[in-house]
């Protein structure tokens, strides 16, 4: 997919050179790295290498957004994966709300990832088919649900419709999958979720077949929990995650 538009401030890709540990963040729906750089930061101060991609058709305009694809999505974190596999001997894929879908998703392709830490995953949510069948080409944007005050997050104002269309389709795909993960997997699940209601984290914890998986619960952040009240916490119980599998 060709983007017409240049990247915006803020949205850019980040990487780190570290150890042989790789980690890969992911970034959620019409959202961008700006989102997921405290996660990024504080992994990168562990000394551990740390990518996270800019997803195709996120951080330029709701326009490239919406000839995007759920299949250019899923490129964009395999492609991500791969570029760590050349640097790490270990990787462990985090990722923010669709971003953690997509970490799922590379749970059921590749079984030997160290740890997947979905924060807020969507997996169920039937309120978008009806969104996806207005003749609506754009919808208000869904970004910045955070409770602490004073915090914005660097998301599209407008939402495509076609791109509700195929998160539609890539949650469907990844839902029916969720039996082939097998890795050891950290849920993170926000109490009060105004964007994707906490029963999807419940659904994943059920569904996959890990050994090894904990849920738990951010009593104080809405969706964007990486930028919420909650994201010290929740960095922390990603560090001790990790540093347990290393």
């Amino acid at each position: 997919m060709d983007e017409k538009y240049a990247v915006v401030q803020n949205a850019e890709e980040l990487y780190h050179q570290g150890n042989e540990i790789g980690v890969l963040v992911l970034h959620g729906f019409t959202g961008t790295t700006q989102s997921v750089k405290p996660v990024y930061n504080v992994l990168k101060d562990k000394g551990y290498t740390v990518y996270a991609p800019r997803l195709k058709g996120h951080g330029t305009h709701h326009e490239d957004m919406e000839k995007s694809t759920k299949e250019d999505w899923l490129s964009s974190a395999q492609e991500g994966y791969e570029k760590l596999t050349e640097a790490c001997e270990r990787i462990f894929v985090t990722g923010l709300s669709m971003g953690g879908t997509l970490a799922l998703h590379l749970g059921t392709q590749y079984q030997n990832i160290a740890g997947i830490i979905p924060i807020n995953p969507a997996i169920d949510m039937p309120h978008l088919k009806q969104q996806s069948e207005t003749e609506a080409r754009f919808l208000i944007g869904i970004g910045s649900d955070i409770k602490k005050e004073g915090v914005h997050e660097l998301a599209y104002e407008k939402t495509p419709v076609a791109s509700i269309r195929e998160l539609t389709a890539l949650m469907e795909k990844v839902k029916n999958k969720l039996h082939q993960v097998t890795s050891p997997l950290l849920l993170l699940s926000s109490k009060t979720d105004n964007v994707v209601p906490p029963h999807n984290s419940q659904y994943v914890f059920s569904n996959v077949e890990s050994k090894q998986k904990e849920m738990v619960t951010l009593p104080n952040s809405f969706h964007v929990a990486t930028l919420d009240h909650d994201q010290g916490f929740l960095c922390e119980k990603i560090v001790k995650f990790i540093s347990e599998r290393c």
